[in-house]
């Protein structure tokens, strides 16, 4: 503020970095995570907000072309990238990534271009949805080699290998052993609705 050449003040704006976000990045990092932010913003602007959160690298001054580009140079190097976005300008950033995450109170483009909406703009929940998305694949996991050891065991009893042993495999009891298998495997699938999702 000045009047006839003379400072009468100074008004400074920033942006707020909110708890949430910083606790995200801590987490992330914990999950072995490397943070990147892809921002339009100026390199001054970027840097103290990025070094406020501890992000691993910082692309700043960036055009949406520009964020295509350096999502697709990542995955060259063989990263996997999750984008998170809620602009116009992330949409095609968002088509390329592995994993496209768009904030559900952002534009309907970008809903419409990610992979995963996430109803409200807090960053845990994308740390969550890590947590979440890797003990799924535990699951499938722990699921498939019990399928396939199930199999291994119980076609052969079926087929009559084991009857010189013994043991003759009724098509009751078969019937029982398949419904018992499907079951485990369900059961086994539904104890992710009680897993915890903090790191």
């Amino acid at each position: 503020v000045a009047s006839s050449d003379l400072i009468l003040g100074v008004i400074s704006l920033s942006d707020e970095v909110k708890e949430e976000s910083k606790q995200a990045v801590d987490e992330l990092h914990k999950l072995g995570v490397k943070v990147a932010m892809l921002t339009g913003d100026t390199k001054a602007a970027a840097a103290p907000i990025a070094k406020q959160l501890g992000i691993d690298l910082v692309f700043a001054e960036v055009l949406p072309e520009d964020k295509y580009k350096h999502i697709t140079e990542l995955q060259e190097k063989g990263n996997v990238v999750i984008m998170a976005g809620d602009g116009v300008n992330d949409a095609p950033a968002l088509t390329q990534a592995n994993v496209g995450v768009a904030i559900g109170a952002g534009t309907d483009v970008a809903v419409e271009a990610g992979d995963i909406i996430l109803t409200q703009s807090n960053p845990q929940h994308l740390v969550r949805l890590i947590v979440l998305s890797r003990k799924v694949y535990r699951k499938m996991v722990e699921n498939l080699f019990w399928a396939v050891g199930y199999n291994v065991l119980a076609i052969p009893a079926a087929a009559g290998l084991f009857i010189p042993l013994g043991f003759r495999l009724t098509p009751a009891v078969g019937a029982l052993l398949m419904s018992m298998s499907s079951v485990i495997v369900v059961i086994n699938a539904m104890t992710l609705r009680k897993a915890k999702l903090e790191v």
